[in-house]
């Protein structure tokens, strides 16, 4: 074994990329939500960006090391540390055998991305270990579970040479975040007034927030569309139900949706919205599809080259 979990909470996540071509099946996607973070802490042991991590939500882990070997975190500041030593929220260290790595509480963002070389070994399904809970997918048992005290985590590779994410690709999860959306097939049917508010209010995330979606506070849209088709429902998809208020739905959100849609979160926005408290300050602002998809190819070339 490799190592050994002494205390963990429910926000606690075996996750990789996700699952898809099964959304016909009723499955979603899954996956880690800050899967920027996760592709960092993969890139720093020279692991493929997608190999399997263990999300760390708002803290609350301890674990034992129990061979030798090497490590890498980036996300959010919970205020990790070694044997008592506090350690950098992004950055790749050595281990030894009988040491505690502890993951206390947010300081700044909502979730750590732990990763060991070569990745952790899982059962997968539906090709991938990612953790599902409400399909009873994934995780270490095969069974959609957080991880446990007394789980056991294997790693597949060896300890070889680790690198730092250059201080220019670490994002800044403190202060108010804007979120890119592209618009959606239904922002016609808002009023004038709602859009306007949309883009140019300050939102707040609500405690109704998981792994499924975030509910944002603010203004109420109105939109004269009073009932539509259930459609299949994509990563970052802006709902609004009837009482005006946005829900930005998440990897673990349900496939399809019968709500009108301001537009789509791009999957940077996602990343960040995954990283914001309950009570956070945001914006959304308008991008088209073809200024989403260059960020996004410049974010992967970052770690492919």
């Amino acid at each position: 074994m490799s190592l050994r979990i002494d205390s963990s909470t429910p926000f606690i996540l075996l996750q990789d990329k996700g699952r898809f071509g099964c959304r016909h099946l009723g499955v979603t996607q899954g996956g880690a939500l800050d899967w920027v973070s996760m592709g960092w802490a993969n890139w720093m042991l020279g692991n493929h960006p997608d190999a399997a991590v263990v999300e760390i939500g708002l803290g609350g882990l301890t674990l034992t090391c129990q061979r030798d070997g090497a490590l890498a975190i980036a996300g959010a500041d919970l205020g990790a540390s070694l044997d008592g030593q506090p350690l950098p929220a992004w950055g790749a260290f050595k281990v030894r055998a009988g040491q505690c790595l502890a993951f206390a509480h947010p300081r700044q963002g909502t979730r750590a991305y732990l990763a060991a070389p070569g990745g952790f070994l899982g059962e997968r399904q539906l090709g991938s270990l990612s953790t599902m809970a409400r399909e009873e997918l994934g995780g270490l048992h095969a069974n959609g579970k957080a991880l446990a005290s007394g789980d056991q985590l294997r790693w597949q590779g060896e300890a070889g040479s680790i690198r730092d994410v250059p201080r220019a690709a670490i994002p800044d999860l403190g202060g108010e975040a804007r979120l890119e959306l592209i618009m959606g097939a239904q922002a016609g049917d808002f009023s004038g007034q709602s859009l306007f508010d949309a883009f140019n209010t300050s939102w707040t995330v609500d405690t109704r927030a998981d792994r499924m979606g975030v509910r944002l506070l603010g203004p109420v849209l109105e939109c004269k569309r009073q009932s539509m088709i259930s459609e299949g429902i994509a990563l970052g998809a802006v709902q609004v139900p009837p009482d005006g208020q946005p829900i930005a739905l998440l990897n673990d959100r349900q496939t399809i949706g019968g709500y009108p849609r301001l537009g789509a979160l791009t999957p940077l926005a996602v990343a960040r919205l995954a990283q914001c408290l309950p009570g956070a300050s945001l914006r959304l602002v308008p991008t088209v599809q073809e200024a989403a998809h260059k960020v996004h190819r410049e974010a992967l070339t970052a770690w492919w080259g």
